[in-house]
């Protein structure tokens, strides 16, 4: 799950992590008495109005101005909000601004970048930090790699002190300045292992011209299966912000992930789900999803996958493909022949299943009176879910 910058702020602060400060907005009715608030709380006579999106590079799009005056703050928040803000992580359709925040604005003497995530290659925790904050840490990997400094965390260890040192003084910070990023650097490993996160960015991490650490920006994202154990962060859920074909998922527990292709997957199993879109790319195709229904299929659960599929109207075939052990093939090839007369579906569907009575479903499947295609083959099902897809 992902959350706003405000909201990423929000936990910063509860770690005692030093942030910009400011104050998130709905509605224009809002906007001068949120610049007057920061403007008395904080001390601030000059402002940053940011969009709050779940995409990077708001800078670009126009989504961050920086204000010189009250005026220019009020005539930033009427621009902003209620926007569609494009950047390279929203795609060409964009993202609509709900919220924006008023932020103090700080005189900035050195950007930073640091973050924290899973490397699943060794199974560790890693602590990245860079001397190129403000830019895309993509960028900057592929181009001068050299400068992105990682230390491995060691489970049940933590960050150690002399870890935290050495990212310190790999950014060359000195006094002050150091003592307060070895505390910054520990504090938010804390944060990062107790709220279950899978990301912990903040870019750019600034020097201020006084000398202080500040947060300018920060990105959370968290460990899904987590989310119960922490109301306070799932409560920060944007649903806005979210697909609504995989919202609507959710309420299924269908786990469902919108693609760019043209051929809808249905699949009991992540890897078998996974291996599925493999197979439709090397037979010529492009997967339009990711669904996984689990492991207890059943009538209802296949025509709610059957909704969600066809609610992109970029699929132009689906390929069911079940694997029965827990639930037999049979009961699917039952459902599969209910949910496609009670929808009065308009493209071609193929189906593949194999495991427990498969022999007795493929007859089910042939005897009906649906237009349902039979796959013999793993492959056989893609070469004909992708022959389909294409006429």
């Amino acid at each position: 799950m992902k959350i706003h910058e405000y909201q990423a702020k929000e936990l910063l602060k509860a770690y005692d992590i030093p942030i910009q400060d400011g104050v998130t907005i709905e509605d224009l009715s809002q906007a001068e008495a949120a610049v007057d608030q920061v403007s008395k709380e904080l001390g601030a006579e000059q402002y940053v109005i940011k969009a709050q999106v779940h995409a990077g590079g708001r800078g670009k799009g126009g989504g961050v101005k920086f204000s010189t005056s009250r005026e220019s703050a009020l005539e930033n928040i009427q621009n902003i909000l209620g926007m569609t803000l494009v950047t390279h992580q929203t795609g060409a359709e964009g993202r609509l601004v709900k919220k924006v925040t008023v932020a103090e604005a700080l005189d900035i003497k050195q950007e930073f970048y640091a973050a924290i995530t899973l490397d699943r290659s060794r199974g560790q925790d890693v602590f990245m930090v860079s001397s190129e904050g403000g830019m895309e840490i993509e960028e900057v990997a592929k181009t001068s790699p050299e400068k992105i400094i990682k230390v491995a965390i060691v489970p049940g260890f933590g960050l150690r002190p002399f870890q935290a040192r050495n990212l310190a003084r790999a950014l060359g910070l000195e006094g002050a300045a150091a003592k307060q990023a070895i505390s910054m650097f520990q504090k938010l490993y804390e944060l990062y292992r107790e709220l279950d996160c899978s990301i912990v960015e903040i870019n750019p991490l600034i020097v201020t011209e006084q000398g202080n650490l500040v947060a300018l920006d920060a990105k959370m994202n968290f460990d899904d299966n987590a989310l119960y154990l922490h109301a306070n962060v799932a409560e920060m859920r944007d649903l806005d912000e979210e697909d609504p074909a995989e919202v609507e998922a959710g309420k299924y527990n269908l786990n469902y992930i919108k693609l760019d292709g043209t051929v809808g997957c249905m699949v009991n199993g992540a890897g078998l789900a996974m291996s599925t879109m493999d197979i439709i790319m090397q037979v010529g195709g492009s997967p339009a999803n990711f669904l996984d229904v689990g492991g207890g299929a059943n009538v209802e659960t296949v025509k709610n996958g059957f909704r969600i599929i066809l609610s992109d109207e970029n699929v132009k075939a689906v390929l069911i493909n079940i694997f029965g052990g827990i639930v037999r093939c049979d009961r699917i090839a039952n459902g599969i022949i209910e949910a496609v007369k009670e929808l009065d579906l308009s493209v071609p569907v193929v189906v593949r299943l194999e495991g427990t009575n498969a022999d007795v479903a493929k007859g089910i499947l042939a005897n009906s009176d649906v237009a349902i295609i039979s796959a013999n083959s793993f492959e056989d099902a893609a070469q004909k879910v992708v022959e389909a897809a294409k006429s």
